[in-house]
């Protein structure tokens, strides 16, 4: 699987799911640009990830200036990552400041971007946006009212992109990860709130399987699939990937 002469972008890929993508983009050929929110995390990040030549980039997606100063660079795939999981409560036990700072970073700065995006991949004739979902997207959790509305509009941003720029050569993606060893999933055990927060870790899937799935997607192999909404734990996807069979 080979993006030689690609250039892309993650969000959030200082760590976790982010930051094996931004590993396996670079090993299939990409050129790879990824944002962080601190400059402590992009000196570390710059270090780590010299080797493979990966660009970092300080910008808070919140942060429409930032954003759009990022993309002054031209990126023919868009990964948009950068999520969190709180407030992690009750729909009465939380806050309505603190809900909207989950909606604003899930789903209104990934439409930020993909904007952004669009604009320079209509003028090159197409591109590849690739938005990370969640199964909560579709069944709610108990104390993931945010979480789960934000990732529900990013579905349906998924499946609105496809309508208005698929036959223009836009392929977009969204990307259920199952459930991933990523400090998010550290929240979600401390918070002890629903069956999610009681898996063992040792249950967890490793952060390169949703990447590796990624770059596949980033493929003309996955063009069939465009503008839908895939769970990597469906067999037909895992085997296409080439990921292992689950138990």
């Amino acid at each position: 699987m080979t993006l030689s002469g690609q250039s892309a972008l993650v969000t959030g890929g200082n760590r976790g799911i982010g930051l094996a993508t931004v590993k396996a983009l670079a090993h299939a050929g990409a050129d790879v640009h990824y944002t962080v929110r601190s400059q402590t995390a992009l000196e570390e990040c710059s270090r780590s990830l010299r080797a493979i030549g990966a660009t970092g980039h300080l910008a808070d997606m919140t942060d429409p200036d930032a954003m759009v100063r990022v993309f002054h660079r031209r990126f023919d795939i868009l990964v948009n990552n950068a999520a969190i999981i709180g407030p992690i409560g009750r729909i009465l036990d939380v806050t309505l400041a603190d809900w909207a700072v989950n909606i604003q970073t899930n789903l209104t700065s990934a439409f930020h971007a993909t904007q952004l995006a669009l604009r320079h991949m209509l003028g090159k004739g197409g591109g590849t946006i690739i938005n990370v979902s969640s199964g909560a997207a579709h069944r709610p959790q108990d104390g993931w009212s945010a979480y789960s509305a934000g990732k529900a509009g990013l579905a349906m941003l998924t499946r609105s992109v496809h309508m208005e720029y698929g036959g223009a050569g836009i392929r977009v993606f969204g990307l259920a990860p199952g459930v991933v060893d990523t400090d998010m999933q550290g929240t979600i055990r401390a918070s002890g709130l629903n069956p999610v927060s009681q898996l063992p870790r040792s249950s967890l899937a490793p952060t390169d399987q949703p990447a590796a799935a990624i770059v596949w997607l980033c493929t003309p192999a996955a063009d069939a699939l465009a503008g839908a909404e895939l769970d990597i734990r469906a067999p037909d996807l895992r085997a296409a990937v080439g990921l292992p069979t689950l138990a």
